[in-house]
Protein backbone atom coordinates (compact mmCIF):
# COMPACT_ATOMS: atom_id res chain seq x y z
CA UNK A 1 0.00 0.00 0.00
CA UNK A 2 1.33 3.42 -0.90
CA UNK A 3 1.99 6.00 1.78
CA UNK A 4 -1.07 7.94 2.94
CA UNK A 5 -0.80 11.66 2.20
CA UNK A 6 -0.79 13.76 5.36
CA UNK A 7 -4.25 15.20 4.67
CA UNK A 8 -5.64 11.63 4.55
CA UNK A 9 -4.08 10.52 7.81
CA UNK A 10 -6.52 12.56 9.88
CA UNK A 11 -7.49 10.33 12.81
CA UNK A 12 -10.98 9.03 13.27
CA UNK A 13 -13.01 9.80 16.37
CA UNK A 14 -14.06 7.28 18.97
CA UNK A 15 -17.56 7.39 17.49
CA UNK A 16 -16.11 6.62 14.04
CA UNK A 17 -14.28 3.58 15.36
CA UNK A 18 -17.38 2.38 17.18
CA UNK A 19 -19.31 2.69 13.90
CA UNK A 20 -16.66 0.59 12.13
CA UNK A 21 -16.66 -2.09 14.83
CA UNK A 22 -20.46 -2.27 14.70
CA UNK A 23 -20.49 -2.47 10.90
CA UNK A 24 -17.92 -5.27 10.87
CA UNK A 25 -19.75 -7.20 13.59
CA UNK A 26 -23.14 -6.87 11.90
CA UNK A 27 -21.82 -8.08 8.55
CA UNK A 28 -19.41 -10.81 9.60
CA UNK A 29 -19.84 -11.57 13.30
CA UNK A 30 -16.21 -10.52 13.86
CA UNK A 31 -15.47 -8.57 17.03
CA UNK A 32 -12.67 -6.09 16.31
CA UNK A 33 -10.63 -5.31 19.40
CA UNK A 34 -10.78 -1.58 20.29
CA UNK A 35 -7.00 -1.66 20.66
CA UNK A 36 -6.70 -2.14 16.89
CA UNK A 37 -7.75 1.39 15.96
CA UNK A 38 -4.42 2.05 14.22
CA UNK A 39 -4.92 -1.15 12.18
CA UNK A 40 -8.38 0.08 11.13
CA UNK A 41 -7.03 3.46 10.06
CA UNK A 42 -4.22 1.87 8.05
CA UNK A 43 -6.72 -0.35 6.22
CA UNK A 44 -9.03 2.60 5.49
CA UNK A 45 -6.03 4.58 4.26
CA UNK A 46 -5.76 2.20 1.33
CA UNK A 47 -9.38 2.84 0.40
CA UNK A 48 -8.84 6.61 0.72
CA UNK A 49 -5.94 6.38 -1.71
CA UNK A 50 -7.76 4.16 -4.18
CA UNK A 51 -10.91 6.29 -4.30
CA UNK A 52 -9.34 9.74 -3.93
CA UNK A 53 -10.87 10.69 -0.59
CA UNK A 54 -9.22 13.67 1.11
CA UNK A 55 -9.36 12.18 4.61
CA UNK A 56 -10.36 9.09 6.56
CA UNK A 57 -13.46 10.84 7.99
CA UNK A 58 -14.52 11.43 4.36
CA UNK A 59 -14.41 7.67 3.81
CA UNK A 60 -16.66 7.16 6.82
CA UNK A 61 -19.07 9.85 5.67
CA UNK A 62 -19.36 8.17 2.27
CA UNK A 63 -20.05 4.82 3.91
CA UNK A 64 -22.73 6.31 6.16
CA UNK A 65 -24.52 7.93 3.21
CA UNK A 66 -24.08 5.10 0.71
CA UNK A 67 -27.02 2.95 -0.30
CA UNK A 68 -27.46 -0.06 1.97
CA UNK A 69 -24.59 -2.56 1.51
CA UNK A 70 -23.10 -0.86 -1.50
CA UNK A 71 -19.64 -1.29 -2.97
CA UNK A 72 -17.93 0.94 -0.40
CA UNK A 73 -19.62 -0.86 2.50
CA UNK A 74 -18.28 -4.16 1.23
CA UNK A 75 -14.77 -2.84 0.63
CA UNK A 76 -14.55 -1.32 4.12
CA UNK A 77 -15.76 -4.52 5.79
CA UNK A 78 -13.37 -6.64 3.74
CA UNK A 79 -10.49 -4.29 4.58
CA UNK A 80 -11.20 -4.52 8.32
CA UNK A 81 -11.64 -8.30 8.43
CA UNK A 82 -8.55 -10.16 9.55
CA UNK A 83 -7.14 -12.44 6.84
CA UNK A 84 -4.05 -13.93 8.46
CA UNK A 85 -2.88 -17.12 6.78
CA UNK A 86 0.18 -19.04 5.62
CA UNK A 87 1.17 -22.33 4.04
CA UNK A 88 0.81 -25.39 6.30
CA UNK A 89 0.04 -23.07 9.21
CA UNK A 90 0.65 -24.71 12.61
CA UNK A 91 3.02 -27.46 11.51
CA UNK A 92 1.90 -30.01 14.14
CA UNK A 93 -1.63 -29.99 12.73
CA UNK A 94 -0.33 -30.83 9.28
CA UNK A 95 1.83 -33.65 10.62
CA UNK A 96 -1.29 -35.19 12.19
CA UNK A 97 -3.26 -34.67 8.99
CA UNK A 98 -0.59 -36.43 6.96
CA UNK A 99 0.14 -39.25 9.40
CA UNK A 100 -3.17 -39.88 11.16
CA UNK A 101 -6.31 -38.02 10.10
CA UNK A 102 -6.16 -38.36 6.32
CA UNK A 103 -5.01 -42.03 6.29
CA UNK A 104 -7.87 -42.93 8.64
CA UNK A 105 -10.42 -41.08 6.51
CA UNK A 106 -9.14 -42.78 3.37
CA UNK A 107 -9.33 -46.18 5.02
CA UNK A 108 -12.87 -45.66 6.31
CA UNK A 109 -14.11 -44.40 2.95
CA UNK A 110 -12.36 -47.00 0.82
CA UNK A 111 -15.71 -48.58 -0.08
CA UNK A 112 -17.30 -45.42 -1.50
CA UNK A 113 -14.07 -43.64 -2.51
CA UNK A 114 -15.84 -40.35 -1.83
CA UNK A 115 -14.66 -37.55 0.49
CA UNK A 116 -15.81 -34.03 1.25
CA UNK A 117 -13.49 -31.44 2.83
CA UNK A 118 -14.23 -27.86 3.86
CA UNK A 119 -11.74 -25.07 4.54
CA UNK A 120 -13.85 -22.35 6.19
CA UNK A 121 -12.64 -18.72 6.18
CA UNK A 122 -9.96 -19.73 3.70
CA UNK A 123 -8.61 -16.18 3.09
CA UNK A 124 -6.24 -16.09 0.09
CA UNK A 125 -6.25 -19.86 -0.31
CA UNK A 126 -3.08 -21.11 1.36
CA UNK A 127 -4.95 -23.52 3.65
CA UNK A 128 -7.07 -25.34 1.02
CA UNK A 129 -4.17 -25.43 -1.41
CA UNK A 130 -1.98 -26.86 1.37
CA UNK A 131 -4.59 -29.57 1.90
CA UNK A 132 -4.74 -30.30 -1.82
CA UNK A 133 -0.95 -30.68 -1.87
CA UNK A 134 -1.08 -32.86 1.25
CA UNK A 135 -3.61 -35.19 -0.39
CA UNK A 136 -1.37 -35.55 -3.42
CA UNK A 137 -1.90 -38.63 -5.56
CA UNK A 138 -3.53 -40.57 -2.70
CA UNK A 139 -6.92 -39.45 -4.00
CA UNK A 140 -6.40 -40.46 -7.64
CA UNK A 141 -9.54 -42.29 -8.69
CA UNK A 142 -11.56 -40.85 -5.80
CA UNK A 143 -14.50 -38.45 -5.89
CA UNK A 144 -13.15 -35.65 -3.71
CA UNK A 145 -14.72 -32.25 -3.17
CA UNK A 146 -12.49 -29.68 -1.48
CA UNK A 147 -14.64 -26.67 -0.71
CA UNK A 148 -13.01 -23.39 0.38
CA UNK A 149 -15.13 -20.46 1.51
CA UNK A 150 -14.81 -16.88 2.68
CA UNK A 151 -17.18 -13.93 2.91
CA UNK A 152 -14.81 -11.60 1.00
CA UNK A 153 -15.22 -11.44 -2.77
CA UNK A 154 -11.87 -9.70 -3.16
CA UNK A 155 -10.01 -12.35 -1.19
CA UNK A 156 -11.74 -15.17 -3.08
CA UNK A 157 -10.73 -13.60 -6.40
CA UNK A 158 -7.09 -13.71 -5.29
CA UNK A 159 -7.44 -17.27 -4.01
CA UNK A 160 -8.94 -18.50 -7.29
CA UNK A 161 -6.11 -16.88 -9.25
CA UNK A 162 -3.57 -18.83 -7.21
CA UNK A 163 -0.77 -16.28 -7.55
CA UNK A 164 1.47 -15.30 -4.61
CA UNK A 165 4.32 -12.88 -4.09
CA UNK A 166 7.68 -13.85 -2.64
CA UNK A 167 6.80 -12.75 0.90
CA UNK A 168 3.70 -14.95 0.88
CA UNK A 169 5.69 -17.87 -0.52
CA UNK A 170 8.24 -17.58 2.27
CA UNK A 171 5.58 -18.13 4.92
CA UNK A 172 5.65 -21.85 5.64
CA UNK A 173 6.01 -23.39 2.20
CA UNK A 174 8.58 -26.24 2.08
CA UNK A 175 11.03 -26.09 -0.81
CA UNK A 176 9.88 -29.51 -2.02
CA UNK A 177 6.31 -28.26 -2.41
CA UNK A 178 7.49 -25.09 -4.14
CA UNK A 179 9.40 -27.04 -6.78
CA UNK A 180 6.63 -29.56 -7.35
CA UNK A 181 3.50 -27.42 -7.30
CA UNK A 182 4.41 -23.88 -8.43
CA UNK A 183 5.81 -22.11 -11.45
CA UNK A 184 7.47 -18.71 -11.49
CA UNK A 185 6.13 -15.90 -13.65
CA UNK A 186 7.42 -12.32 -13.90
CA UNK A 187 4.56 -11.19 -11.63
CA UNK A 188 4.19 -13.99 -9.09
CA UNK A 189 4.53 -17.62 -8.12
CA UNK A 190 1.53 -19.46 -9.58
CA UNK A 191 0.15 -22.70 -8.24
CA UNK A 192 -0.04 -25.32 -10.95
CA UNK A 193 -3.45 -25.99 -12.57
CA UNK A 194 -3.63 -29.58 -11.34
CA UNK A 195 -3.62 -28.34 -7.74
CA UNK A 196 -5.78 -25.28 -8.33
CA UNK A 197 -8.46 -27.36 -10.05
CA UNK A 198 -8.90 -29.49 -6.92
CA UNK A 199 -10.23 -26.56 -4.88
CA UNK A 200 -13.70 -25.09 -5.27
CA UNK A 201 -13.94 -21.53 -3.92
CA UNK A 202 -17.34 -20.16 -2.88
CA UNK A 203 -18.58 -17.08 -1.06
CA UNK A 204 -20.01 -17.96 2.37
CA UNK A 205 -20.52 -15.76 5.41
CA UNK A 206 -20.37 -17.90 8.55
CA UNK A 207 -22.45 -15.33 10.44
CA UNK A 208 -25.33 -15.59 7.96
CA UNK A 209 -27.51 -18.44 6.75
CA UNK A 210 -25.40 -21.21 5.21
CA UNK A 211 -26.23 -22.65 1.79
CA UNK A 212 -26.87 -26.35 1.31
CA UNK A 213 -23.61 -28.22 1.92
CA UNK A 214 -22.79 -31.93 1.62
CA UNK A 215 -22.01 -33.99 4.73
CA UNK A 216 -18.37 -33.34 5.53
CA UNK A 217 -15.58 -35.76 6.42
CA UNK A 218 -13.17 -33.01 7.47
CA UNK A 219 -13.72 -29.36 8.36
CA UNK A 220 -10.85 -26.94 8.93
CA UNK A 221 -12.23 -23.92 10.78
CA UNK A 222 -9.09 -22.61 12.41
CA UNK A 223 -8.66 -19.31 14.21
CA UNK A 224 -12.15 -18.19 13.26
CA UNK A 225 -14.34 -18.76 16.31
CA UNK A 226 -12.11 -16.67 18.56
CA UNK A 227 -13.26 -13.54 16.68
CA UNK A 228 -16.95 -14.34 17.29
CA UNK A 229 -19.09 -13.57 20.31
CA UNK A 230 -20.18 -16.64 22.34
CA UNK A 231 -23.69 -16.97 20.89
CA UNK A 232 -22.41 -16.97 17.32
CA UNK A 233 -19.74 -19.53 18.26
CA UNK A 234 -22.44 -21.80 19.64
CA UNK A 235 -24.59 -21.36 16.56
CA UNK A 236 -21.71 -22.18 14.21
CA UNK A 237 -20.77 -25.26 16.26
CA UNK A 238 -24.36 -26.52 16.23
CA UNK A 239 -24.41 -26.23 12.45
CA UNK A 240 -21.06 -28.01 12.20
CA UNK A 241 -22.29 -30.87 14.39
CA UNK A 242 -25.16 -31.44 11.97
CA UNK A 243 -22.93 -31.09 8.92
CA UNK A 244 -20.13 -33.47 9.91
CA UNK A 245 -20.48 -37.17 9.23
CA UNK A 246 -20.61 -39.29 12.42
CA UNK A 247 -16.93 -40.18 11.92
CA UNK A 248 -16.01 -36.73 10.61
CA UNK A 249 -13.26 -34.53 12.05
CA UNK A 250 -13.34 -30.86 13.02
CA UNK A 251 -10.00 -29.05 13.32
CA UNK A 252 -9.99 -25.74 15.20
CA UNK A 253 -7.20 -23.30 15.97
CA UNK A 254 -4.76 -23.98 18.80
CA UNK A 255 -6.50 -21.48 21.08
CA UNK A 256 -10.03 -22.64 20.31
CA UNK A 257 -12.24 -25.38 21.75
CA UNK A 258 -15.82 -26.62 21.71
CA UNK A 259 -15.73 -27.09 25.50
CA UNK A 260 -18.29 -24.93 27.33
CA UNK A 261 -19.64 -23.91 23.92
CA UNK A 262 -21.38 -27.00 22.57
CA UNK A 263 -21.80 -30.51 23.95
CA UNK A 264 -22.30 -32.09 20.51
CA UNK A 265 -18.56 -32.74 20.17
CA UNK A 266 -15.99 -34.83 21.92
CA UNK A 267 -12.32 -33.90 22.01
CA UNK A 268 -9.89 -36.45 20.58
CA UNK A 269 -6.28 -36.04 21.73
CA UNK A 270 -3.78 -37.00 19.05
CA UNK A 271 -0.04 -37.07 19.54
CA UNK A 272 0.50 -33.46 18.48
CA UNK A 273 -2.89 -31.73 18.57
CA UNK A 274 -6.54 -32.06 19.60
CA UNK A 275 -9.38 -32.49 17.12
CA UNK A 276 -13.12 -32.85 17.58
CA UNK A 277 -15.68 -35.44 16.49
CA UNK A 278 -19.47 -35.33 16.75
CA UNK A 279 -20.79 -37.34 19.68
CA UNK A 280 -23.02 -40.28 18.89
CA UNK A 281 -26.44 -39.00 17.99
CA UNK A 282 -25.40 -35.35 17.65
CA UNK A 283 -26.66 -35.29 14.07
Amino acid sequence: MSAIPERRAQALTSADHEFLRTLLHQRTGILLDPSREHFAEMRLGGIANDFGFDSLPDVLEAVRTEEHWGVLHRLVVEALAIAETSWFRDAQVWVELRQTILPELLERRRGTRTLHFWSAACATGQEPYSLAMQLGDRIDGWQVRLLATDFSQGILKRARAGGYNQLEMNRGLPASQLVRHFRKTPEAWEIRPEVRSRVEFRELNLASAWPELPPMNLVLMRNVLLYFEPELRRRVLRQLARLLRPDGVLVLGAGETTLTMDDSFEAVALARTVVYRPKNGSR
